[in-house]
């Protein structure tokens, strides 16, 4: 799942009480301690175990989650919190922890409303129970925050991602490890907005603070690696970012060891970036190798296994291999709508693909059933206004198009380009594509003045996008 680096701060009470005299403290706040001390205890103990309990529905949930089992998952991820609402009450900073992992459930089931009241009660929690310049409160700062970026919602999460460092700044230091975090959260918002230049120096100086703070081998300065490669691969400077991507990767090997699976996740970055490249010799067997890794350690019906399917199946159609390709995407399908359900946005992704592999063989029935459902999926999911949703827009004006379909078209090149315009600016590069793809269907429709205005916008747009880089 997309560079956002989240921190995560665990709040077990205060240091140096155990777990019963840590619920004898809590009820004292709470001022409910009035009963004799014979009760108290009796009440503690009978709580604490309920507590314990919900701790091991929280762990049990965890193992699920990893495995890929969301929707099971999630009713003990409910119960842990029903049991915590009632031995702690529902205002109880360690309930704001239930509800941060059961929103974060629902997100990953693309479950996206749920998530955000989940996520807003939690930030509501410990601000009421911690105040609002207190450290714990970044986790529900940058999970709502995050949720708001996957929705294509930036103006919201801007100011909470902001807030958020400014927190950590304030109370731990500017150079602190968690401020590279939430630098690198902050950073990931501005690449996906397009907003190269004021993302790099915000991925620059999370890299220094984790070189600075745990030394130039550690699995943070990796992930922030990973990060500026990233932007790099972004904007075109794959010279740049190729040496980035291959450290990380180092790293990763040497303290994870070559099988763990976060590897797999270094391998497809660097595998991508050759793949942009056109060097579908050194990018095939790395996507390979991920996918080896990836089915061995999480099994071979988890997310992240359809993920670098679909990466595979992108490679292959792009070579023109359309017969391996089609069952990768079909098995990325499968395992998508089993594991995250039939609406979930990477559902889409794996529709969309299949709808491009379609087209490509000339089966536009097919490729068109495919677009369309993606299209109902992710305006159910994301919004009509999203990105993702302007993405298939485009595609699927492409295929009409090529069948000679103008009258459908044009609307949705049209509603492509106000939705990318709106959503990440008039200067993103995605704007751009949609300008060029549709001035050339304005070509074929002999309205050559039209199109060159648009072509001239879009030279502009790449032309600015090239000054960010500098010069190599």
């Amino acid at each position: 799942m997309m560079g956002c680096r989240c921190t995560r701060t665990n709040r077990s009470g205060p240091p140096g009480l155990g777990p019963a005299v840590y619920l004898t403290w809590v009820l004292l706040l709470a001022g409910l301690a009035l009963a004799p001390p014979s009760i108290v205890l009796a009440q503690a103990s009978r709580a604490d175990d309920e507590l314990a309990e919900a701790r091991r529905l929280n762990q049990e949930a965890a193992t699920l989650y990893s495995s890929g089992k969301l929707a099971a998952a999630i009713p003990l991820v409910q119960r842990a919190l029903a049991i915590q609402e009632k031995a702690l009450g529902p205002e109880h900073p360690d309930v704001a922890a239930s509800l941060d992992a059961l929103a974060g459930l629902d997100r990953a089931q693309g479950n996206y409303r749920e998530a955000e009241r989940l996520y807003r009660r939690a930030l509501a929690i410990r601000e009421k129970a911690l105040g609002r310049g207190n450290p714990a409160l970044v986790l529900s700062l940058n999970n709502l925050a995050g949720l708001y970026r996957a929705q294509g919602k930036y103006a919201e999460a801007e100011p909470l991602y902001r807030r958020a460092l400014a927190i950590e700044e304030e109370s731990r230091g500017p150079e602190n490890l968690s401020v590279a975090a939430s630098l690198d959260n902050l950073a990931g918002l501005y690449r996906a907005q397009g907003k190269y230049a004021q993302a790099e120096p915000l991925y620059r100086r999370a890299l220094a603070i984790g070189e600075k703070s745990r030394g130039p081998e550690d699995l943070d300065v990796a992930a922030s690696l990973n990060n500026l490669a990233g932007l790099y691969h972004a904007q075109g400077r794959y010279a740049e970012a190729e040496p980035l991507y291959r450290r990380a990767l180092a790293i990763g090997e040497k303290t994870l060891g070559p099988e763990h699976p976060n590897i797999a996740a270094n391998l497809n970055n660097l595998a991508l970036l050759y793949a942009a490249q056109g060097k579908s010799a050194e990018s095939e067997p790395l996507q390979r190798r991920a996918l080896a890794i990836q089915e061995k350690a999480l099994g071979l019906e988890h997310p992240d296994v359809a993920t670098s399917l679909n990466n595979l199946a992108e490679l292959e159609r792009a070579q023109g291999k359309y017969a391996p390709a089609e069952p990768r995407y079909q098995r990325a399908l499968a395992i998508r709508e089993k594991a995250l359900g039939p609406e979930h946005p990477a559902v889409a992704g794996s529709l969309s693909g299949l709808a491009e592999l379609y087209q490509a063989q000339g089966a536009y029935a097919q490729a068109e059933s495919r677009y369309r459902r993606a299209l109902a999926i992710l305006e159910k999911a994301l919004g009509p206004e999203h990105p993702d949703v302007a993405t298939v827009l485009d595609s699927l004006a492409g295929l009409y198009e090529a069948q000679g379909k103008y009258l459908q078209a044009e609307p949705r090149y049209r509603r492509a380009l106000v939705i990318l315009e709106k959503a990440l600016g008039p200067e993103h590069p995605d704007v751009a594509t949609v300008l060029e793809n549709f001035a050339a269907f304005l070509r074929k429709t002999n309205r050559a003045a039209v199109a060159q205005d648009m072509e001239a916008r879009a030279r502009i747009i790449r032309a600015k996008r090239a000054e960010i880089a500098p010069a190599k």
